[in-house]
């Protein structure tokens, strides 16, 4: 689906990646609802639109309030008289420990933001993008969706949720006018952590060991996200780390599990 001209909502767009989307996206001359539950980083978002900004709504809401999401669609839609995709950015890490040592409450958090957040705004979303000539969803999974990490181990169960929700989405809307791509970033260079309420954490992804798969500046993941989108594609690895360890994992995964196992040991010590 071309963005140009087309109506579309990014979640978490007032930092990070989201933010990076919203602006790429705006550039590329799309009208933009950005969401999320910080109002002053909404507002720095605007601010560095400049004059694209007159293209772009700001909400703030909290993707795990269902009554809240629900209403959405229509606030959107009463804004600029359509809504042709949704990219599902939002997320939060969690404390870096082993599950054994991870409380309830920071287990749920992850699991409401990550998984039934993404939902609720997709259940919301879907049946207003069903009645366009055509609309696209994105969902941003991981690279530790697919991957084991430890001391992420919940975060990635939520990310693995997304990444099958997102796949079996895929297959239902075959023969309807609404795409759907999942992504999984790597290594990206942005401020999950402080934005997931941690502090003094490990980085969100750990990285191959190598230059070459050093993280990913956020501008450049957001251009690669939005070329997915633009090309329809079924999946899509960002950065090199994720893209060498998709490989990896695939084809030797106990071997990949026990990699990045290695990789983190010194992190959970």
């Amino acid at each position: 689906m071309l963005i140009k001209n087309k109506t579309i909502v990014v979640t978490g767009g007032g930092s990070g990646i989201g933010r990076e989307l919203v602006l790429a996206l705006l550039r590329k001359g799309a009208i933009v609802a950005a969401v999320d539950l910080n109002e002053i980083s909404l507002l720095e978002t605007q601010q560095l639109a400049g004059e694209k900004s007159e293209n772009l709504s700001l909400h703030i809401l909290n993707i795990t309030d269902k009554a809240a999401v629900e209403a959405l669609p229509e606030q959107i839609i009463d804004k600029h008289g359509q809504v042709d995709g949704l990219i599902n950015n939002a997320g939060i890490i969690q404390p870096f420990v082993k599950v054994n040592d991870l409380d309830y409450k920071d287990i749920e958090r992850v699991m409401n933001v990550n998984f039934y957040g993404l939902l609720y705004m997709t259940k919301s979303f879907l049946p207003k993008l069903l009645d366009r000539p055509e609309a696209h969803i994105v969902n941003i999974s991981s690279m530790g969706g697919f991957l084991p990490v430890p001391g992420q181990t919940v975060y990635g169960a939520s990310k693995a949720a997304v990444k099958l929700l997102t796949e079996g989405l895929n297959s239902e809307m075959r023969g309807t006018n609404v795409r759907v791509t999942v992504v999984f970033p790597g290594a990206i260079a942005t401020n999950i952590s402080i934005n997931s309420g941690l502090k003094n954490i490990a980085p969100q992804e750990p990285d191959s060991g190598k230059n070459s798969m050093q993280a990913l500046p956020a501008p450049k993941a957001a251009e690669i996200i939005l070329n997915a989108m633009e090309k329809n594609k079924y999946r899509v690895c960002v950065g090199k780390d994720s893209q060498f360890l998709d490989f990896l994992y695939r084809m030797f995964p106990e071997y990949a599990a026990g990699f990045i196992a290695k990789k983190m040991a010194s992190l959970l010590k």
